[in-house]
């Protein structure tokens, strides 16, 4: 992708479920400031693999660097603190706080606070939320609960929670389902500024090729477990093995 070290570095990953083989031999690296999608049919492995790296599974060969540093085997609490923020496909946030709210709770668990839940949340880590709000463009809906909000502003707040640890490295798990055309461009549009003000590095999943060839730096392709194909959006597109994949026929992206 470049000379510059990886600040992800995923070696030789094998998991499997009995008899089948979710993962094999799995190899790619991330650099610090770029987004890579992984992308793949069904029962490619991506979910597998993204949970390896999220410390949700266990490995059973391989390893993840990160930063240089072994977190492949970790739980996902010490993944977290070591940099790692994550986006969940339904959106993870408490729909009874306000925006502002939400915030404030992610904070407290970053600062490690939550035995202070005596106190009142909303008087922690205010002008922090805030700054984070600002970032993702809801600064202004603080004080509105997260029920009341449309889809897209959710994911803007579960954005702003996963950044409350200043993360290194952002993993976004389809990021853009269930949103419609415009929230999604909205919101990758959103990512990839944050990428290049905060120097984060983003790992994503996702079904929309739309989003991936627009917004993607990288692309890494499963198959049955496998890398079959990585490369830029282009070099993607146009790879033959792909289409095959994706189309079953000789079709393009474009044409899609």
């Amino acid at each position: 992708m470049n000379s510059s070290p990886p600040l992800l570095q995923v070696s030789h990953l094998g998991k499997s479920y009995g008899g089948v083989r979710a993962l094999d031999d799995v190899s790619f690296s991330l650099p610090t400031g770029q987004m890579l999608a992984l992308i793949g049919p069904n029962g490619a492995g991506k979910s597998t693999c993204f949970n390896i790296i999220n410390g949700q599974v266990r490995p059973d060969a391989g390893s993840v660097r990160l930063a240089g540093a072994e977190i492949g085997g970790l739980a996902s609490r010490q993944i977290w603190r070591r940099g790692v923020g994550r986006t969940f496909q339904i959106a993870a946030t408490f729909n009874s706080l306000t925006v502002l709210e939400n915030v404030q709770a992610a904070l407290l668990s970053h600062h490690r606070q939550l035995w202070q839940c005596w106190r009142a949340a909303r008087g922690f880590h205010r002008d922090q939320a805030m700054h984070l709000l600002e970032l993702v463009g809801m600064a202004g809906q603080a004080g509105r609960t997260t029920a009341v909000l449309a889809y897209g502003d959710v994911k803007r707040v579960e954005l702003a929670m996963a950044l409350s640890n200043q993360p290194q490295l952002l993993l976004m798990d389809e990021p853009t389902a269930g949103m419609a055309a415009r929230e999604r461009v909205e919101l990758m549009a959103l990512v990839r500024r944050l990428v290049g003000e905060q120097r984060l590095s983003v790992l994503f999943t996702e079904h929309s090729m739309d989003v991936v060839f627009a917004f993607a730096d990288h692309l890494v392709v499963l198959a049955r477990g496998g890398i079959v194909a990585e490369g830029d959006a282009e070099a993607i597109r146009r790879d033959p093995q792909v289409r095959q994949l994706y189309f079953g026929t000789g079709a393009t992206f474009d044409n899609a």
